[in-house]
């Protein structure tokens, strides 16, 4: 375990000293890079990827942790202006990456087990030290109990698996003979993490109260840990999954055109990107599950671009209420003639999320849409429903907070800092450059 560990080892303690926030960013970045600067060579020198237990699934979403992470320090500058407990904070991010770092690069099934219930500890200190009303406490215990309760019969899944079968994710066997109850106790946690439509209520409200970094790793990481679980697990219920999985792309997809409907009709900035996320989510789910090249391949590029797309919609959302004190559409209107800079941000952010070129989710849906519709025509009716309301929320939300009647209560008319800009960039940036080398993530089975 001392291999995960040695990249945090000099940065844990500086977050017990003053003054040193900007230096741990700085130090995150740089990391960041190197990672990304590794990607093409790293599975070239030997058995440096399996060292680190890392596959090119695994290594992409290790580089979307630090990558958030890195900007959840730049986006949470208020917590240090006040001076908010802003090294427990530091703490918390650190020890969070951590985990993600053990969870992706995980050989084995318990230890992903051991460190994905783990990674929900600091998310729910975020939630609960750093959110802004009193109900955060209720969304913090939404958040434990849907995730617990599923993940149970995951432990004992994983207990029955390990009777017959090897946990190491490289020598897992395709079984005939499981039964359904062993099928649903493998895969219901990370469907509840995802989150399936009928199991996402806890989603909007731990959104809706969380701090601004909360709902970026939410968004950006912890729902893709859902997906990156089934991506791993199949390798032993295929046979299974074949007659079975149906039910779920059904549901899915269903689901996805009412939370659409749902989106439509929501005032909170937040609860409407967040919504937006179990819509999308709903899509991977479909595509994961019709056990096809073009589903796993794009549900994997989906992930990150939703990681990223999501993120940074949520970064805005901040932005926004930070000037004016509330996240409601009904005072959020007019935005464009008092921040016309940010504007541009909104735009291209939503443009991004509802699939427009030359952005990363374009690239996902198209090999979603491909393996959906190669599974079954009749999935068309769902998908043409979903792609429209998914643009029409989006233009909905874009609209109605740039345009019409200017609230005469703000406060600040700019968007001022270079922190901002870096963050709206950072965000927005690699959603549209990795498409010119989308054959790392559209090929890597």
């Amino acid at each position: 375990m001392l291999k995960y560990l040695f990249f945090l080892l000099f940065l844990i303690p500086l977050c017990f000293k003053k003054n040193y926030w900007w230096m741990i960013q700085c130090l995150m970045f740089l990391l960041s890079f190197l990672f990304l600067f590794m990607f093409p060579y790293f599975f070239c020198w030997g058995n440096l990827g399996y060292m680190f237990g890392c596959d090119y699934i695994s290594y992409g979403l290790i580089l979307l942790s630090m990558w958030i992470c890195v900007l959840m320090i730049t986006a949470s500058e208020s917590i240090y202006r006040y001076n908010y407990f802003n090294n427990f904070f530091l703490f918390m991010v650190m020890l969070l990456l951590l985990l993600l770092f053990c969870t992706f690069s995980s050989l084995s099934l318990f230890t992903f087990y051991l460190f994905f219930e783990s990674s929900l500890i600091p998310t729910l200190f975020l939630i609960l030290g750093w959110g802004y009303q009193p109900e955060r406490l209720q969304a913090g215990i939404y958040l434990l109990f849907y995730t617990l309760l599923a993940s149970l019969p995951l432990l004992v899944g994983i207990m029955y698996l390990y009777e017959d079968n090897y946990l190491s994710f490289s020598l897992m066997m395709i079984n005939n003979g499981m039964s359904v109850f062993f099928y649903l106790s493998m895969i219901i946690a990370f469907l509840v993490k995802m989150p399936m439509f009928m199991m996402h209520l806890w989603l909007p409200k731990a959104h809706v109260e969380a701090p601004v970094s909360g709902s970026m790793i939410l968004a950006g990481i912890l729902l893709k840990l859902g997906g990156y679980g089934l991506l791993r697990i199949y390798n032993v219920l295929m046979f299974l999954g074949m007659k079975l999985n149906y039910i779920w792309i059904s549901i899915s997809l269903v689901g996805g055109l009412l939370v659409s409907l749902i989106c439509m009709r929501q005032t909170d900035l937040k609860s409407l990107i967040a919504y937006s996320s179990v819509a999308h989510m709903g899509i991977v789910i479909g595509g994961l599950m019709t056990m096809m090249y073009w589903g796993f391949c794009g549900s994997y590029t989906l992930m990150i671009a939703h990681g990223l797309c999501s993120s940074g919609l949520f970064c805005l959302a901040n932005i926004t209420y930070e000037r004016l004190g509330s996240r409601s559409l009904l005072i959020n209107k007019g935005l464009m003639n008092f921040m016309p800079s940010m504007a541009l941000w909104w735009f291209l952010l939503s443009s991004c999320n509802m699939a427009a070129p030359p952005s990363l989710n374009l690239l996902g849906e198209i090999s979603l849409l491909n393996s959906l519709v190669g599974w079954s025509l009749l999935t068309m009716m769902m998908l043409i429903f979903l792609s429209f309301f998914s643009a029409a929320y989006t233009l909905y939300m874009f609209s109605y907070s740039q345009h019409g009647q200017i609230y005469s209560g703000m406060y600040s008319c700019s968007l001022g800092y270079t922190r901002e800009y870096l963050l709206l960039f950072l965000h927005w940036f690699p959603l549209n450059l990795l498409i010119l080398k989308g054959d790392y993530l559209i090929l890597w089975l």
